[in-house]
């Protein structure tokens, strides 16, 4: 299983959202929360990333955006 983490630039391109709208979303609880490379670096998994997308595209409404991105990060922790 490939794991990329995608940074912000690579977030905008996939996902056509601008920095600010992923910015808004997270505090909105409908794009998952970054994760720290160190530093001051941050980046989201892709398969994430990819997952988002794939809901809005589905026609997801925000309460179920909002349950998947729960579960996405819920699925953070059980994976280590």
């Amino acid at each position: 299983m490939l794991n990329t983490i995608f940074r912000l630039p690579n977030v905008i391109e996939q996902s056509g959202l601008s920095r600010s709208s992923v910015y808004l979303r997270i505090s909105q609880g409908l794009w998952t929360k970054p994760i720290s490379l160190g530093g001051r670096a941050v980046g989201w998994p892709a398969n994430e990333v990819n997952e988002l997308i794939a809901a809005r595209i589905a026609g997801r409404n925000d309460e179920e955006i909002r349950d998947l991105v729960t579960n996405l990060e819920t699925n953070r922790k059980s994976a280590l």
